[in-house]
């Protein structure tokens, strides 16, 4: 009888009854796919091309789950694992890759989908908050980049749809899909654990058997560290490190307690979580609703809100996640926040459906600045992932590649990463034979005046834009702010292409440009001695 039953309402589904996720995850994927057909075939990029496709390469190749190839950072391995199976179902390219990641993006939009209608109860808000998170630049850039942190997002969301709802939680399904996050990237481990926290205060303040069920919940939401400490435990035993290389630990979570460095990083977060990117738009047309009273039903009842007890948890989560962030990682990376975004926006979409008549126009609004995010650079310095900038770095250095090919095949060049990584390994997408590489760090006055020392070492140099620059910095905090960037976040000025030349004595061969990103060719006329470095850049 359940089984007729179940199948009644499958073929006979109730009119007024919400999509089944069945129905939604094609059109979805579909999405997605159309909008990034024109990225797909795209070689690999920064910390893909440095970390992420070398760790799954490797264990592609060898069935290591520490990286061979490249610097084990201890980051948990199940991304290697994901995209080995890819390729080894599909074959191993770009295309491939990139299919699989935005496999893992649709699976994140739809928990997005099944977290709204659980919190906020309405189709449409779950619509337009989808839709408002695959426009957001960000999560737009990252559906197709296969680095760790689209994979913690979709796993993570996942786990709020049975976590953060008031009613029906199922927090052992809610601890599976937190595991997967954490096995996918270790500072996921950030929203279980808040939950967890908020878990147990709240069984201090309730009542038995209230308070039992409580700390049962708390105790599921912490189970997912288990498994990160075995990984970390096994990482230990393989390598004598526990997170990671050295360099790596210090540089992106040891040197970073200083109380200056914190606070500007946080600041930076806050900025990041509501302002950048166009997030402006719909963070400032929430707050343009919230002054307006709440719109009544055909009964003349408030229409439904998302609950107190479910914003404070979103509170909370966001909150834990610029805190942890403003300490953890070296470079101020959007994509860390990434499973937020999607928390923001269906607060913000919430709101515009409670409180706004013609609500829809909000949403429409905060998707066209979206939809200008994500080819308009913003007035400021930001990372090429963060928006389809990081296409226009990728062509660049793809045709800077063609024109050394054409013009100089076998020299010994001068680059800096991650174009030393494009150069040295065919796998990333670049080349097909190897080339041998004189290594700088970045292309600032002190490491070409030490290129200039020797000048024997490289015959060619393919010199480009390592920061992104705007032409006009419309947007700053002043000198200040500037002079902290430089000393804890990395902010550097690379020498233009003709300064470069003039200083390593080489002629300017060929140049391009494009949205303020640069690319060069510099050829040398004399006899060198070709060597590789070892030393890198920390990432």
């Amino acid at each position: 009888m359940n089984t007729q039953l179940r199948l009644r309402r499958i073929l006979v589904p109730r009119m007024d009854a919400p999509f089944p996720l069945w129905m939604v995850f094609p059109v979805i994927f579909a999405a997605l796919y159309a909008s990034h057909f024109s990225l797909l075939r795209l070689p690999y990029y920064w910390d893909e091309a440095g970390y992420y496709i070398p760790a799954a390469w490797d264990f592609f190749r060898t069935g290591s789950l520490i990286p061979i190839t490249t610097m084990s950072n201890a980051h948990p391995p199940l991304p290697s694992v994901y995209l080995a199976l890819w390729w080894k179902l599909s074959g191993f390219s770009p295309e491939v890759t990139r299919e699989g990641v935005l496999l893992v993006a649709s699976i994140g939009l739809l928990a997005v989908w099944r977290l709204a209608q659980r919190v906020a109860g309405s189709g449409q808000v779950a619509f337009w908050t989808v839709a408002l998170t695959a426009l957001y630049p960000v999560w737009f850039a990252q559906s197709t980049l296969a680095q760790a942190d689209i994979f913690a997002a979709a796993f993570t969301l996942w786990g709020l749809v049975y976590a953060l709802p008031d009613g029906h939680r199922r927090p052992w399904v809610a601890a599976l899909w937190f595991t997967a996050g954490v096995l996918s990237k270790e500072t996921a481990v950030a929203v279980p654990m808040t939950l967890a926290v908020i878990a147990v205060l709240e069984g201090f303040r309730s009542a038995q058997p209230e308070r039992h069920r409580r700390w049962k919940e708390a105790a599921w939401f912490a189970s997912c560290a288990l498994p990160l400490i075995g990984w970390y435990a096994w990482h230990y035993a393989k390598t004598g490190f526990i997170f990671g290389n050295p360099a790596f630990l210090k540089y992106n979570a040891q040197a970073n307690f200083e109380p200056t460095r914190f606070f500007a990083a946080f600041g930076h977060r806050l900025l990041q979580l509501t302002a950048h990117m166009n997030m402006f738009v719909p963070s400032l047309l929430t707050i343009a609703a919230l002054m307006l009273s709440p719109r009544l039903d055909a009964a003349g009842n408030e229409r439904p809100r998302i609950s107190k007890s479910v914003l404070w948890r979103i509170f909370f989560i966001l909150l834990a996640n610029a805190v942890l962030f403003s300490v953890l990682g070296g470079a101020l990376l959007t994509r860390y926040l990434l499973p937020m975004y999607p928390l923001v926006l269906l607060v913000a979409v919430s709101t515009f459906s409670r409180r706004v008549p013609y609500w829809q126009a909000f949403a429409l609004l905060s998707a066209a600045a979206f939809v200008a995010g994500l080819f308009i650079n913003p007035p400021y310095r930001f990372a090429p992932e963060d928006n389809l900038e990081y296409a226009r770095v990728i062509r660049l250095h793809m045709a800077g590649i063609a024109q050394l090919n054409r013009r100089f095949p076998g020299s010994t060049v001068l680059s800096a990463w991650p174009v030393t990584d494009e150069l040295t390994k065919p796998e990333l997408g670049y080349v097909k034979t190897p080339y041998q590489v004189y290594r700088l760090e970045d292309f600032t006055a002190g490491q070409i005046d030490r290129a200039a020392d020797d000048p024997g070492g490289y015959s060619t140099a393919l010199v480009f834009s390592t920061k992104y620059d705007p032409p006009s910095l419309l947007l700053s905090l002043g000198p200040k702010s500037e002079a902290i960037d430089q000393q804890y976040f990395g902010l550097h000025h690379d020498l233009p292409p003709e300064a470069i030349a003039l200083r390593l004595h080489g002629t300017l061969n060929w140049q391009r440009e494009d949205h303020a990103q640069w690319i060069a060719l510099i050829r040398f006329n004399r006899q060198f001695e070709a060597r590789t470095q070892l030393a890198e850049p920390v990432r």
